[in-house]
């Protein structure tokens, strides 16, 4: 006994909402919904959804070719959809054999999605059958909802992070900046990544990189917070660890401000040292003029937002001919792997001699994969100005 024999008024309520709206796509919520119907009810399903003023079919299922009478010419079962009936049918004889279909909005709170297409030959819907119909397409449009506002907030989020990221403090003439913002995919959350640059007084500039814990417009607002506090405590021209010391003191005073890690790094390109300090954060690459990379040892302090304190400045030096490497941890953290093997793949890469600061940057982008990583990606690489051109 097939499963569409063995449901003669049609699939029960909890076995649609197990099996529509798995996912936060609305485009699988279309295709879960059109297999559920087939299977339990129908010899084929199809629906079609309204994006962007136009309607564009993106999910069938079963016997495609029982779809077409209905839905050729004027379309008559659509338009009495689209007219305010929340469901229609309509029975066709193609050859002597009737084909009954149903037609059903797609619709939550005044708000139309589009329409849910069903047919079968042989007998027509009863109307328990049709109720269930109706219960799953109410079901569908639920989550279609759902989808659509969250992809609203997640492109909020995004904008938000991109223009923030994408203006960074200029740094001074003496130092060059390149820095990359890879969100992890198109329809993913968009977490608390960013950088930053500080110009601070004797030629003297601040380099920082961020991740605030957590994903979505929340995590992207709190960025935004961090980054505003640390310029104004950043400008009073404190060392690094103490930087961080206030930074982590105001954040904890706000219990609603989410955790995040961070690395200063107050390069000063007349002495040629740069002035380290991190709270939770991964530690900086440098490459050399040959290319290869290393890791510089920086003490780590807890995350901001705890109060702890308990943060460190170390010194070392830092040539014109060296580029300097932060990031956050989507850039090497790879699922399931030890992060000793992360980082390993980080500096066994060999940065072109040669090029520019940006093509270093690019290079490390290119060499790790980072646009098909786990997560959010913020890559900051520096270089000393070893001399300024002539006015």
């Amino acid at each position: 006994m097939s499963d569409r024999e063995g449901h003669a008024f049609g699939p029960a309520p909890d076995e649609a909402l197990e099996a529509i709206g798995t996912t936060d796509d609305e485009t699988t919520t279309c295709r879960e919904l059109a297999a559920f119907l087939f299977r339990t009810l129908c010899d084929a399903a199809a629906v079609d959804l309204v994006l962007e003023g136009r309607t564009e079919r993106v999910a069938v299922a079963g016997a495609a070719a029982l779809l077409r009478p209905p839905v050729a010419g004027t379309r008559p079962a659509v338009r009495a959809v689209d007219e305010g009936h929340p469901l229609r049918s309509w029975t066709l004889r193609p050859g002597g054999a009737p084909v009954h279909g149903l037609a059903v909005a797609l619709s939550r709170h005044g708000t139309s999605y589009g329409t849910l297409l069903a047919v079968r030959t042989g007998r027509s819907f009863s109307d328990h059958e049709a109720a269930a119909l109706h219960f799953a397409a109410r079901v569908a449009a639920v989550h279609i909802r759902h989808a659509r506002r969250l992809a609203a907030t997640e492109s909020v989020a995004l904008d938000l992070q991109r223009a923030l990221v994408a203006d960074p403090g200029r740094p001074h003439p003496n130092l060059l900046i390149a820095g990359r913002y890879l969100p992890v995919g198109s329809s993913a959350l968009v977490g608390g990544d960013w950088f930053e640059t500080v110009r601070l007084h004797f030629g003297r500039t601040l380099l920082v990189v961020g991740d605030v814990m957590g994903h979505g417009l929340d995590a992207a607002v709190d960025m935004n917070a961090y980054r505003s506090t640390l310029r104004e405590v950043a400008s009073t021209d404190l060392a690094p660890h103490r930087v961080l010391r206030q930074l982590d003191a105001l954040v904890a005073e706000d219990a609603a401000r989410r955790p995040a890690t961070c690395l200063l790094v107050r390069v000063d390109p007349a002495r040629g040292t740069a002035v380290y300090a991190s709270a939770g954060h991964l530690p900086p690459a440098v490459f050399g003029a040959d290319g290869a990379g290393r890791l510089l040892d920086v003490p780590v302090g807890p995350p901001l937002g705890t109060g702890l304190g308990g943060y460190e400045s170390v010194a070392h030096p830092l040539s014109g001919e060296e580029t300097l490497l932060l990031y956050t941890d989507g850039l090497v953290e790879r699922r399931g792997e030890d992060i000793d093997t992360s980082l390993a793949r980080l500096t066994a890469l060999r940065v072109p001699g040669g090029g520019t600061v940006a093509d270093a940057a690019d290079a490390v982008v290119a060499g790790l994969d980072a646009q098909h990583a786990e997560d959010d990606v913020a890559v900051l690489a520096a270089r000393i100005r070893s001399r300024l051109p002539h006015p």
